[in-house]
């Protein structure tokens, strides 16, 4: 198997998954966009959702390998986990921002699949830093906002942004470059905003 041709196909199916969707994208569609033809394509990667599960997964693999380390770090604190995360998220999807897009996708076509295979309840809601949640929201050292509605807040703070890009730099006439710029500020931005709303009210 020629790895430039699997890629080049994973990086067409991908664009038209995007595009399209799962369902209105065809397998013939795939093979015109890569340049080859419909039997090669079947060869490399038997259906059209066999490759969408192969590039699904790739890219959740990337999203949120890296996170696990870091929310399962036990030496860290609360506070340097969420920094942590906020700097890897803003700089992966700086250097992919198709990457939010595609996983929307992947997640309303087949949400059980992932976190079946990649383990992401583990991975989270089971994770360090969970558990430190709760104990602080326990020791009333946090509001007691609910432990989805806080992971909702830090992934939409976080990861909406990127997916809003076009309408975000169309609405403010902005380039991309001060985009990024403005994704880099908040960095600093992020860990002070969830600080104050875990902050508990007198």
């Amino acid at each position: 198997m020629d790895p430039s041709t699997e890629e080049r196909i994973k990086e067409a199916a991908k664009r038209l998954f995007m595009q399209q969707g799962f369902e209105g994208t065809k397998t013939r569609d795939i093979a015109k966009e890569a340049g080859i033809n419909l039997a090669l394509m079947n060869y490399y990667f038997r259906s059209k959702q066999n490759l969408f599960d192969i590039i699904m997964m790739e890219h959740m693999r990337s999203f949120i390998g890296g996170i696990a380390i870091g929310f399962n770090n036990e030496t860290t604190s609360f506070d340097e986990k969420i920094e942590f995360y906020v700097n890897a998220y803003i700089d992966l999807l700086t250097a992919q921002p198709d990457l939010p897009l595609f996983i929307m996708t992947a997640l309303r076509s087949n949400p059980t699949l992932i976190t079946e295979k990649l383990g992401v309840k583990k991975m989270l809601i089971e994770s360090h830093f969970m558990r430190q949640y709760t104990e602080a929201v326990a020791a009333k050292r946090f509001a007691p906002v609910a432990p989805m509605q806080f992971v909702m807040n830090l992934f939409g703070l976080t990861v909406f942004p990127f997916i809003a890009r076009p309408f975000f730099q169309t609405m403010s006439d902005i380039s991309t470059e001060q985009f990024n710029a403005m994704m880099q500020e908040r960095k600093r931005q992020i860990p002070t905003w969830i600080h104050a709303m875990l902050e508990v009210q007198s």
